[in-house]
């Protein structure tokens, strides 16, 4: 296969898939490439992308390649859809996936004694969304369960992996100067 014929593959794969798509699965179906070949041709579509000024580009995302739109067409992207999505989540739901998200693993318990509610539904929630896990048993009396983020929390959030959440620092320059009482609040959720 031609390196343009097999650049216009990598494209199609990526495009029409609905997860991302990582390396390893390409070369399961160009059998002709390796990882560092398929990873070039991916980097070549990312240069092409840039060069042309295409409103979308590949990203890396949840250990794998996916097409998405550039962030400076979201307004307009926003505008279009004008009704409301329906799969928010609740702020108790954002709560406790912060908490998984930045001390994970997490048991329940660990979470409730953080948010001082009892969150059986918003871990029940963060479940049927796939948002969170059961990573498995802490060793301790009665063996709760673990939990632990999915890569579709990397995707819901854009993402490449766990390192790339927001420190901090950066939480509270994006909100602003929160008030002192905010603030501990963030520290004792992010740990």
């Amino acid at each position: 296969m031609q390196q343009s014929e097999a650049k216009s593959v990598i494209e199609a794969v990526i495009f029409a898939a609905d997860r991302p798509v990582t390396a390893g699965q390409l070369v399961s179906i160009m059998v002709d490439m390796d990882n560092e070949s398929i990873i070039q041709l991916i980097n070549e579509l990312k240069q092409d992308y840039d060069r042309e000024g295409r409103s979308f580009q590949i990203v890396e995302i949840a250990n794998g390649y996916q097409i998405r739109t550039r962030d400076k067409y979201a307004p307009w992207i926003k505008s279009f859809y004008t009704t409301e999505i329906s799969s928010r989540l609740s702020i108790s739901a954002l709560e406790a996936l912060a908490i998984i998200a930045y001390r994970q693993p997490a048991t329940r318990a660990e979470v409730e004694e953080i948010r001082g509610v009892n969150s059986d539904s918003v871990l029940r929630t963060l479940q049927e969304r796939n948002l969170i896990e059961v990573i498995g048993r802490k060793q301790a009396p009665g063996k709760p369960m673990i939990y632990g983020t999915t890569e579709d929390f990397l995707m819901h959030f854009g993402l490449k992996d766990l390192s790339e959440l927001p420190s901090i620092d950066e939480i509270e320059r994006m909100l602003g100067t929160p008030k002192e009482e905010m603030r501990s609040e963030i520290r004792e959720i992010l740990g």
